[in-house]
């Protein structure tokens, strides 16, 4: 359900596993994807630092949709919440408010109860209260998308990584065969070097758009609500 409402997830969460497969079929025509995807995700080709980017992908898909559905207009300034404060503060009615937003946490009431608590103050006090609890907000949002930019970058580092490792037994077992080295011997290392890069490419490509396009849509948020809640608090400028 969550899928088909948002279209970005959809793609996101088929692409990458598309991504793998045609850059592998890419290589042989001939190659049957079963047996292909088989080899790919057998422990032997993988290893552990493939199967680590795997649960990686998985982890970064789990929290693109959680991000896309709790980082939304409607979910940081609840349009319902926004009109009654809007209906209190035309009534004078600030501990109504103030209640309303002790009551119905999010980035607007956050924000809103801020400044409230200043009230009696000077509207310049007033307003850097509300205009501090705005970047705390709003880091809060960027701290929470971070960790997928985390996960976008340290996905291929882990592939290349693996290549390394992968590499490294090929060279031990050509050490270790001296002059009769057959390619069976070095297929094991080769195979983890190549997959472990496919691996991490196919994590850090589409997560990297999902980091880029939530990053976008908080600053559009944030800036949207800010304004809303500054508005709010215009009326004292009037009377101080």
């Amino acid at each position: 359900m969550i899928l088909k409402q948002v279209p970005f997830l959809r793609v996101l969460a088929v692409g990458a596993p598309l991504l793998l497969a045609s850059s592998l079929l890419a290589q042989d025509p001939t190659v049957e994807a079963p047996s292909t995807m088989s080899e790919v995700f057998a422990y032997q080709n993988a290893g552990i630092i493939g199967y680590l980017i795997i649960v990686m992908s998985v982890v970064a898909l789990a929290m693109v949709i959680e991000n896309f559905m709790t980082i939304q207009r409607a979910k940081l300034a609840p349009p319902a919440v926004l009109d009654e404060l809007e209906s209190l503060f035309e009534g004078d009615s600030f501990q109504e408010a103030v209640e309303l937003c002790e009551r119905d946490k999010n980035y607007l009431t956050n924000v809103v109860g801020a400044g409230l608590s200043k009230l009696g103050h000077s509207f310049e006090t007033m307003q850097t209260a509300v205009r501090e609890m705005q970047t705390e907000e709003s880091i809060k949002l960027f701290q929470k998308i971070g960790w997928l930019s985390m996960i976008a970058a340290l996905a291929p580092m882990m592939g290349l990584f693996g290549t390394v490792t992968g590499m490294f037994q090929t060279f031990s077992a050509i050490a270790a065969a001296g002059t009769g080295v057959s390619p069976d011997q070095l297929a094991g290392g080769i195979k983890m070097a190549l997959i472990t890069t496919i691996f991490g490419l196919s994590v850090a490509m589409p997560v990297s758009v999902a980091f880029y396009a939530l990053r976008n849509r908080v600053i559009r948020a944030s800036t949207e609500i800010n304004a809303l809640s500054e508005d709010l608090f215009e009326r004292f400028r009037v009377k101080d």
